[in-house]
């Protein structure tokens, strides 16, 4: 019988048709794939890829068995993450997404606390980032997530208003002043995010208002901002829940109505209604006065 796990090597020179190539997607050496893909073609008693000197070739039945290999692929990534899901559940484990200074703000804030409080039997842990987390591929099992989705899978409802405005450190606005309105902020030099984060709204509404305007620092997080903006070395767009709250800075313009955007508590409607993650949602709506300042500001 052969190794099924030998499979993902075959699929995946099929997919990039070289085995270099194939390692490099699967985070293996050159080596590896090819010692994978000798022993299924052993196990198989048959050749299925041809190697030629531009790379390697599906033989007949390769494409033969192709579609069937990529079923059993498959078929096993949905046994790994409902194993994985069940296990959770037994553990009582929520995975709770959200930007990182979120995070730092629900801990700080006793909101934790509480739901553990109320819930002895379950328990939070983040998965922090400032890129959505995919919740449809298991990623996640609850989002705390402002801004616009593209994922019309999930369900949740609105919590709360994400605000930004523009800010400056208190030592820039000192040495350089601060833009009097919208149309001089290409005027001064501008903290942004890095071009990985190019559909965030901050940055398409920057590009609009001040499409030649100087970046003199980009990154990858919110944090990131707040850290160079309170550097002094130039103005930002920061969501007012966390610029207001921060001595060294200052709102110099805002809040910017194109900038605002609806928190939202989301799932994946295959765990919505699973007694942890009802649980975590009731939690949620009932303490929406408290989450208000901490999303809002």
């Amino acid at each position: 019988m052969f190794d099924w796990n030998d499979l993902k090597f075959f699929i995946a020179v099929a997919q990039n048709g070289s085995t270099l190539a194939a390692g490099r997607a699967l985070g293996v050496n050159q080596s590896t794939v090819q010692r994978r893909l000798l022993n299924l073609e052993k196990q198989f008693g048959q050749r299925l890829v041809e190697r030629l000197p531009t790379g390697y070739q599906m033989t007949e039945l390769g494409h033969a068995v192709l579609p069937f290999a990529r079923t059993v692929e498959a078929a096993a990534t949905v046994f790994e993450n409902n194993f994985s899901d069940l296990a959770r559940a037994q553990l009582g484990i929520i995975r709770l997404t959200c930007p990182e200074p979120v995070a730092f703000r629900l801990t700080q804030t006793g909101f934790l606390e509480r739901f553990h409080d109320a819930h002895p039997d379950l328990k939070v842990e983040f998965v922090l980032s400032d890129h959505y987390v995919d919740l449809t591929h298991g990623e996640a099992d609850v989002a705390l997530r402002s801004g616009d989705t593209d994922d019309d899978i999930l369900v949740g409802r609105k919590i709360a208003d994400s605000l930004w405005a523009i800010y400056a450190s208190r030592d820039y606005v000192e040495r350089h002043g601060a833009p009097s309105g919208i149309a001089e902020i290409g005027d001064h030099p501008l903290i942004g995010f890095e071009e990985s984060m190019t559909k965030h709204r901050a940055v398409t509404w920057l590009h609009e208002v001040a499409p030649n305007a100087y970046y003199v620092a980009r990154n990858t997080s919110v944090l990131g901002l707040i850290y160079a903006t309170k550097a002094g070395v130039g103005v930002s767009a920061l969501p007012m829940a966390l610029g207001d709250f921060e001595s060294d800075l200052i709102r110099v313009l805002g809040p910017i109505p194109e900038l605002t955007r609806a928190w939202r508590i989301l799932a994946h409607p295959d765990q919505r209604h699973t007694r942890r993650i009802t649980a975590f949602f009731d939690f949620v709506l009932r303490e929406i006065d408290a989450l208000r300042p901490i999303l809002t500001g």
